[in-house]
């Protein structure tokens, strides 16, 4: 029965990922023939200090997402969660941005975000007329937040789900024991929203680690200003097709995969999600 979509994955991730793994070993400038690079592309990408920069803004974008992106999506779940017309009718609204294709909400925030003509032209909003995308300093923080207002809709509706699925028994017996709404929240909620926090957050991690698109156009395709949003996906590409250097952009490649693989083993690992325990045992 897993036959048609492990060969499906196998066609379209493991063969491409092979065929990333064998240009990194190789000097390609995506035209030419190919030609054996032995270990030199990957010395040149792990002794480049840009590489490490790139690295770095990496994992301050997938760590700021995850401290704004958590909590609002756990909040708007447990919003969402008690069914209602309006409570439903606010759920769809806040889905919509995730429906957007990235491109259209780059180029949408990157007018509101112009402090020519964009928000900070409007009364009471004066403190956003500043360039935003265009501060060293902001820059990175301003395509956090506009990541975290696209993705921030699916991680709630993730949380809406688990936090429906928990047994109402639970609540009326704390309630019964004199627990108040943060005790409940602290003692049941959370507890009961651990493989749904650990599944968003590895979601967060390993989408932030991959974000390309919309960096590539809140920043015009330059991770500028300077090098402040030049994230290592984007430094792949721009190695890749602008430096037309296939062999280091695909061991940038295969690094992200490594990173990425060892990310979701680690949260697995260090939560227990691996080991699948009921958390209705005993309801």
């Amino acid at each position: 029965m897993a036959a048609p979509a492990l060969i499906l994955f196998g066609l379209f991730a493991l063969v491409p990922l092979a065929g990333v793994a064998a240009l990194s070993v190789s000097r390609w400038d995506g035209l030419g023939p190919l030609s054996w690079a032995g270990g030199a592309d990957w010395h040149g990408v792990l002794t480049d200090g840009a590489t490490w920069q790139a690295l770095w803004l990496t994992v301050k974008v997938m760590a700021v997402s995850w401290l704004v992106q958590t909590p609002l999506a756990l909040a708007l779940g447990l919003f969402q969660a008690p069914r209602g017309r309006w409570r439903s009718l606010l759920a769809v609204l806040w889905f919509l941005p995730l429906l957007l294709s990235a491109v259209a909400v780059g180029l949408t925030w990157q007018s509101l975000l112009d402090p020519a003509f964009g928000l900070g032209t409007t009364p009471g909003l004066h403190w956003l007329a500043r360039p935003l995308l265009g501060s060293p300093h902001l820059a990175l923080y301003t395509v956090v937040f506009v990541i975290a207002w696209q993705f921030v809709p699916f991680h709630a509706l993730l949380y809406q789900a688990g936090l429906r699925q928990i047994p109402a028994a639970l609540y009326e017996a704390a309630a019964i024991d004199g627990a108040g709404p943060c005790a409940r929240f602290l003692r049941i909620t959370l507890p009961q929203l651990r493989y749904t926090l650990v599944t968003s957050t590895t979601l967060v991690l390993v989408g932030s680690l991959t974000s390309f698109d919309l960096i590539f156009v809140l920043s015009s395709g330059t991770g500028g200003p300077g090098t402040a949003t030049r994230v290592l996906p984007l430094a792949m590409y721009l190695t890749g097709f602008q430096a037309h250097d296939m062999g280091r952009a695909s061991a940038v490649a295969t690094l992200l995969v490594v990173i990425g693989l060892g990310l979701s083993l680690l949260t697995t690992r260090l939560s227990g999600f691996h080991r699948m325990d009921s958390r209705q045992e005993g309801v």
